[in-house]
């Protein structure tokens, strides 16, 4: 039954037809081992974003092959309890303490600064934001609706668009002033617990790029675009 699933995996477009048509069993696979439907949903993003960047053309069994890996990505959440999965992308640092011996504060600044780097240089500042509050401090996805003046469908989708650009080369600048600030609220808002002035940052910088988007006038149909801002965009299952 699993074999008539499978299709020639040529393209992205039909690694997305493989994984639409597994999702529902990988969806229940996970949620009977984390037992949390927003935990179960955050390691199906992660099985996709693997099934994406494996070599296809070698996977014999894709059915085999995205089962086993949803099964390791779900086992490794439950077994770390910290809800982070194993990407290559690169993710905020916990928020939460850990037991033992408290980690230098300098190696931990240098961790927050690396990783803010990275999220701005490849992802919005909408999706940083719902990132950072849903992956690097664990806000349920109601919260980041809130502060980010979205649906919770909208926050989901942007935790999805942020943890697929990751995945991707650079594509902008990074405002080292602005770094600075947010690696300075971020480790303040772990430190003492007081997350307002975090949550106020993001959400003024989601709110500033939306608004300077409205301004912005269509591109002529003549105009260059930049082959870099022509990068198709795969869309990931939802």
């Amino acid at each position: 039954m699993l074999d008539s699933c499978r299709s020639p995996d040529v393209d992205l477009g039909d690694a997305l037809d493989v994984f639409l048509c597994h999702r529902l069993r990988l969806e229940r696979i996970a949620a009977r081992i984390v037992r949390d439907a927003g935990t179960a949903e955050d390691v199906l993003q992660e099985a996709w974003v693997r099934w994406q960047r494996t070599d296809r053309a070698r996977i014999t069994n894709p059915a085999a092959f995205l089962t086993t890996t949803t099964r390791n990505l779900a086992i490794n959440v439950v077994q770390s309890a910290a809800r982070r999965h194993e990407a290559t992308t690169a993710a905020v640092p916990e928020a939460r303490p850990r037991l033992g011996t408290p980690p230098d504060p300098f190696d931990r600044a240098a961790d927050v600064e690396d990783a803010i780097t990275v999220l701005m240089e490849r992802v919005t500042s909408t999706e940083l934001a719902a990132y950072v509050l849903r992956r690097g401090l664990d806000y349920p996805y109601r919260d980041v609706a809130r502060i980010l003046r979205t649906s919770v469908s909208g926050a989901r989708q942007l935790v999805r668009r942020a943890q697929v650009h990751l995945a991707c080369e650079p594509v902008r600048d990074v405002d080292t002033v602005e770094r600075d600030r947010l690696v300075r609220a971020f480790l303040a808002a772990t430190r003492t617990g007081e997350r307002a002035d975090l949550e106020r940052l993001l959400a003024q910088r989601a709110r500033r790029v939306r608004r300077r988007r409205a301004t912005i006038r269509p591109v002529a149909p003549t105009a260059r675009v930049p082959e870099r801002w022509r990068r198709p965009v795969v869309a990931t299952p939802v």
